[in-house]
């Protein structure tokens, strides 16, 4: 006779707690104890308990979900940072036409390795990893084999990536060649690989062109690039030309030189990476490194969909330079 599965009131009764409050932590809920988290995850490995996703998805009215999973040090990026809407609009436009859904997981730095675990257990069809550090990512991978990182991660992480180094090598080359001779850079974070990537590029193409790589540590926001900007100013009052890590830190590098009475182009020339829409609104028109972040978060998403990633399954996508005003001929 078959042995009778485990529900969810056999792990709420083991844990010592409601089946409300065991479905909470099973799904992902944030308002539950700590002590209580844990005795609801040590009663599901003790039982063997496995959500069921097909009743799951009829009490919510939908079937599957793929996991959108953020690490961010402020949640309110995801709704001001333009890369993020890009990738759930890759996501969104792969899932059209079918039942599988979308479900966010933001989640700050201090709480990440333990709500990174938490998440794992109740990953869907797959999940997609935005600025999820490589030794996370291999722990999050090792607990849920169904991942794809955007972005360059651990070995043997599934991955896509836009071809960082070369676009911000392409960027700082075109620099140079309207005629600027002294580009600096404001990087981005610590440790990002895709920030990693691009400061590789910046640094080989300084080289190249017989110049000292000058450059001010920064991040992924508007705020990097104005503290950076002001930084390199003070530092560097010659400097006319910036490559900015992303889109975001450029239009904080625009600010501080409007500040500076610096002129944008003639004065300091200005690219950025992604060319997100902020690239074409911004005055003047900014140049930008074209990354396709819809097309890669399409591409993963497809691919977790048809099961078709694995530990080698890694793809590399072109970042062609779009040419705007901001860094015209000086």
């Amino acid at each position: 006779m078959e042995a009778k599965k485990p529900t969810l009131e056999d792990v709420g009764r083991a844990a010592g707690v409601s089946r409300a409050t065991a479905s909470r932590v099973i799904s992902g809920g944030r308002k539950v104890s700590d002590d209580a988290r844990g005795r609801v995850w040590h009663a599901v490995e003790l039982l063997g308990y496995h959500p069921d996703l097909a009743a799951r998805a009829l009490a919510k009215g939908h079937s599957d979900v793929i996991d959108l999973i953020v690490i961010d040090d402020a949640a309110v990026m995801l709704g001001s940072n333009p890369y993020y809407s890009r990738v759930m609009s890759g996501i969104l436009s792969a899932l059209a036409g079918s039942d599988t859904q979308m479900r966010v997981h933001v989640i700050e730095q201090p709480d990440a390795p333990r709500r990174l675990d938490d998440v794992a257990r109740i990953v869907g069809v797959g999940a997609l990893l935005v600025n999820v550090p490589p030794e996370l990512a291999a722990r999050f991978s090792a607990r849920c084999a169904r991942v794809v990182s955007l972005g360059h991660s651990a070995p043997g992480v599934p991955s896509v990536e836009a071809e960082n180094a070369e676009g911000a090598r392409s960027a700082v080359q075109h620099l140079y060649r309207t005629g600027r001779r002294k580009v600096v850079a404001v990087h981005g974070k610590q440790g990002n690989s895709c920030a990693t990537g691009r400061r590789s590029g910046f640094h080989s193409a300084s080289v190249e062109a017989g110049h000292e790589p000058i450059g001010a540590e920064g991040g992924f926001c508007l705020e990097a690039g104005f503290d950076g900007t002001k930084e390199l100013l003070a530092a560097h009052p010659d400097l006319d030309g910036i490559f900015a890590a992303c889109d975001l830190t450029a239009m904080g590098v625009l600010r501080a030189l409007e500040e500076s009475g610096r002129r944008v182009p003639d004065d300091v020339a200005l690219v950025g990476f992604d060319d997100s829409f902020l690239a074409s609104v911004a005055t003047p028109a900014m140049t930008s490194v074209r990354q396709p972040v819809e097309h890669m978060a399409a591409l993963a998403t497809r691919a977790l969909l048809a099961s078709e990633t694995g530990p080698n399954w890694h793809r590399v996508e072109p970042a062609p330079l779009q040419i705007r005003r901001s860094s015209a001929a000086a």
